[in-house]
């Protein structure tokens, strides 16, 4: 993840929409593709302020009317109280009900996330799209929450829906209770992870996306030397086998999670979320300098020296924790078969990478 600069010299975070220094607003904007403070420009809209871009531009409806994102768009003659939504935005189909108490923070965390997410996704060049530009398999996102059944008196009113995050698809719903901390953290507890984070979520489900996008009827006789025959067993023969008697012995030997001993589809979706992880991590830590040598482009190096690198980058950070008392930051390890799936979707993204305009 790159850091930016405001007009002022004050350095921007992906997630700003404030200088802390000038008080500018600032704003990703869609035309030049950056971090840049924006300036009303006394009509009702702004003028990205980047000496390059200089570019008239409304605030997406979710910055103006919510402050769930951050982006501004091309100004096409909308005025500012016009729903025009961001790129990004226009992927979200159900929101939370904003009826419901701390739900708004939980709608911008989850924004949050999938921006990451998507940002990820444009910086490696892999493909998706929208239903409006009749996308092959259309990509959007439900962020829903259990309903309960309530009572009135003795009359009972409506029934209990459970909502599960998953994909389906190229329809992604995460569950809103997964934005809320303390509940994370306690199914983390309770699922015996390392880890559980929002962004992992959405990591996790956009390999099931790209596995349905990329290898479905393209590339699944290669998945299945990999990961395992994903027609036998049933997906949901395996999962009442995972739940009853739970992941399979010495898991760690062969895959990156116990979860992904489920089926072949979870593997992938597990190695897949760990791959994202691995060039986010990588990104951020080039531009933080933080690494040695900075690679321009992370996906056209060997998948051995980005291991190298990562490995290296472990070391260092998890010491740091540990120095806090806090778990390691980077805990995985990959043995052998894992990194022959990390090889593979190494492969797959490196020749599913659309090319640069």
């Amino acid at each position: 993840m790159k850091t930016f600069h405001c007009i002022c010299g004050n350095k921007l975070f992906f997630e700003n929409s404030l200088c802390v220094c000038c008080n500018r607003e600032v704003a990703w904007c869609e035309v030049c593709e950056g971090m840049h403070a924006i300036e009303p420009d006394g009509h009702g809209g702004y003028v990205c302020t980047n000496p390059e871009c200089r570019s008239a531009v409304v605030k997406c409806y979710n910055y103006s009317a919510f402050n769930v994102c951050n982006r501004v768009v091309a100004n096409k003659g909308q005025t500012q109280q016009a729903q025009s939504l961001c790129r990004y935005c226009q992927l979200t189909e159900t929101i939370p009900d904003l009826s419901v108490d701390h739900n708004m923070t939980k709608w911008y965390k989850l924004e949050v996330a999938k921006r990451r997410l998507l940002y990820l996704l444009d910086s490696i060049g892999l493909p998706y799209g929208s239903k409006r530009e009749n996308f092959e398999l259309p990509l959007s996102f439900d962020f829903k929450e259990d309903v309960q059944p309530t009572t009135l008196g003795w009359l009972k009113i409506g029934n209990e829906e459970k909502v599960y995050t998953g994909h389906a698809d190229g329809k992604i719903t995460i569950n809103v209770r997964e934005a809320d901390s303390v509940e994370r953290e306690k199914l983390r507890v309770e699922m015996n992870e390392t880890h559980r984070t929002l962004i992992g979520h959405f990591r996790h489900e956009i390999g099931h996306y790209y596995w349905q996008l990329l290898v479905q009827n393209k590339d699944e006789e290669a998945f299945k030397a990999i990961f395992g025959d994903h027609e036998n067993p049933s997906y949901s023969d395996a999962m009442s086998q995972y739940y009853q008697n739970g992941p399979k012995a010495y898991w760690a030997n062969s895959y990156i999670s116990a979860y992904a001993t489920m089926h072949p589809w979870e593997d992938f979706a597990e190695t897949w979320g760990t791959y994202l992880d691995m060039i986010a991590v990588l990104d951020t830590a080039d531009n933080a300098d933080l690494l040695e040598l900075p690679q321009e482009d992370l996906i056209a190096n060997q998948l051995d020296t980005m291991l190298q690198r990562y490995a290296d980058l472990s070391l260092k950070v998890n010491e740091v924790n540990r120095s806090l008392g806090l778990p390691d930051l980077l805990p995985e390890t990959f043995s052998k078969p894992v990194v022959q799936k990390l090889h593979y979707i190494h492969r797959l993204v490196s020749r599913n990478r659309k090319k640069p305009a």
